[in-house]
């Protein structure tokens, strides 16, 4: 018995045998079918492609099916929109559509892979020009109007939170409610839209995947969506939007499919050109949480760890860890937690509010223009939130508002304008080890309308002209303890509408007095 199915799942279908062309001289397209259909027949086994060039059309996985691409093997995916007919549920950023077909797709399967050392390359051009109008001539072409005529139910501008443009982009790599996925070893390039894109899948495994994609929109590298038990590892990324993005659905049908994406781990990676190293949302209502995040590198992206959301998208985002990871050449913010990506109105608390909670970062080297981005809601603010042993060069330093239950330990920040720390409207801010070279006039701390904050063991640089500054009347309960001013030339200055003495324990060193800063 255990001999058959060791026997069974070894068998390889070539699929030069069922019809298919290495030359690249026509589409492969019913021949790698034919393929696959014999390997499911037989209860599952190996599609073989042999080194030389293809061009096909989608490829549609089945349960127990490995693609394995042999090295010198390219697939040129076709750029002709017809090839991609009939249209197939699928997801677009956090919608449920019906739309062109993924280039590679496979809806309730188990056990499907796609590895090896050869190349997929999705000819993406003519999808990014039509998706940036270069091409299009009119929203009035026959796949748009095929794409309305399947998707009625869903395009009601009257709703938040719907598709209110022409037909998708497919993207690359789409598996939906799958389980047992597996893709390793490829290199893919050229995507049309996103790369690799699980949906509502559950033990996915991505490793040792290259990904090249130039500046394009919309590009994404790995984006698995609304899945469970993620582990992506040893990949390589440069994409012309975000290397690794999570969501798990945008808006009213994200909360009420309330699908999260949760228990993913990202290791060993290396991240180049890209919006954004790791990124968590937008489209993040049915929730984000038990995510890790280790021993990676970025280099170059425009952001490293990015998490965002607005107000309408409701869901949570929690229990983030991110550690030991080095970024370079970052050009925006090296952190960023924003709640106001798209600028909205104050409203109640309801559904629709989303909340950030239970993250926390450490053992981070970084260089770029500014340490760190925080913006909570001022109806929700962002709660516990950690930053340990950082180390980080940058043009602007942290930025934290609306938040409340946050901490810097051992963290150094040297930045060429303005504090090491900024905070607005925050409850609850410890401040332990916090170190910092700033510039002439700079201080180290800067606090406006800050209620309880416990500042100890800081270690200004010296020559820093002043330590801690104060504003905003709503600043109270701030206390000082162990901190190292010898070389501080004002060790304290308050704007006049703080009213509240600043507690100086006996420790400090030295008891300089506090500056009344008049306006």
């Amino acid at each position: 018995m255990f001999g058959s199915v060791s026997t069974q799942a070894q068998q390889y279908y070539n699929v030069l045998k069922y019809g298919a062309r290495n030359d690249s001289t026509r589409l492969s397209t019913a021949a790698i079918g034919k393929a696959i259909a014999a390997a499911s027949k037989a209860g599952g086994g190996t599609v073989y492609f042999p080194a030389g060039k293809y061009r096909t059309g989608p490829i549609h996985l089945k349960s127990n099916i490995t693609i394995d691409l042999e090295a010198g093997a390219i697939l040129y995916f076709s750029d002709n929109f017809d090839d991609y007919l009939p249209m197939v549920s699928t997801r677009y950023e956090g919608i449920d559509i019906t739309s062109f077909s993924p280039l590679f797709y496979a809806y309730k399967a188990e056990n499907i892979t796609i590895k090896g050392r050869g190349v997929i390359d999705g000819q993406g051009k003519k999808w990014w020009d039509y998706a940036e109008g270069a091409s299009r001539k009119s929203q009035d072409s026959k796949w748009q109007q095929e794409f309305f005529r399947l998707n009625q139910n869903i395009l009601r501008p009257d709703e938040p939170g719907v598709i209110e443009r022409g037909f998708m982009r497919p993207p690359f790599i789409q598996p939906m409610y799958c389980k047992n996925v597996r893709i390793e070893g490829i290199t893919i390039r050229n995507s049309p839209f996103w790369t690799v894109n699980p949906e509502f899948c559950e033990n996915v495994t991505i490793t040792g995947v290259t990904i090249l994609n130039p500046k394009s929109p919309n590009t994404d590298g790995i984006n698995p969506e609304s899945c469970r038990n993620v582990r992506i590892s040893d990949c390589h990324i440069s994409v012309g939007d975000d290397c690794i993005t999570i969501k798990s659905g945008k808006d009213r049908a994200g909360r009420q499919l309330n699908v999260p994406a949760e228990n993913y781990t990202i290791t060993n990676c290396t991240m180049l050109s890209g919006h954004g190293g790791v990124v968590i949302g937008s489209e993040m209502s049915g929730g984000v949480r038990k995510i890790t995040i280790n021993n990676c590198i970025f280099d170059g992206t425009d952001r490293g760890i990015r998490i965002k959301t607005a107000r309408g998208r409701g869901g949570i985002v929690e229990d983030i860890r991110v550690d030991n990871i080095v970024m370079k050449n970052i050009r925006e913010q090296i952190i960023v937690l924003d709640m106001q990506y798209a600028k909205t109105k104050e409203e109640p608390v309801s559904e629709r509010t989303p909340r950030f909670r239970n993250i926390h970062f450490s053992n981070i080297t970084a260089e770029g223009n500014q340490a760190g981005y925080l913006n909570g809601l001022a109806e929700m603010p962002i709660e516990n939130v950690t930053f340990s042993n950082l180390n980080i060069d940058t043009k602007l330093g942290f930025t934290v508002k609306e938040a409340r239950n946050v901490a810097f330990h051992n963290v150094q920040v040297n930045p060429q304008t303005g504090p090491a720390v900024r905070a607005e409207n925050v409850q609850q801010l410890r401040l332990d080890g916090l170190r910092g070279q700033v510039p002439a006039g700079a201080p180290l701390v800067e606090l406006g309308n800050v209620a309880d904050a416990f500042v100890t063991n800081c270690f200004p640089a010296p020559g820093t002209d002043t330590f801690l500054k104060l504003e905003g009347a709503e600043t109270r309960g701030i206390v000082l303890q162990n901190n190292y001013l010898k070389s501080v030339k004002t060790p304290i200055a308050k704007g006049q509408e703080v009213r509240q003495p600043v507690e100086i324990t006996a420790a400090e060193v030295p008891a300089a007095p506090a500056v009344e800063r008049r306006r």
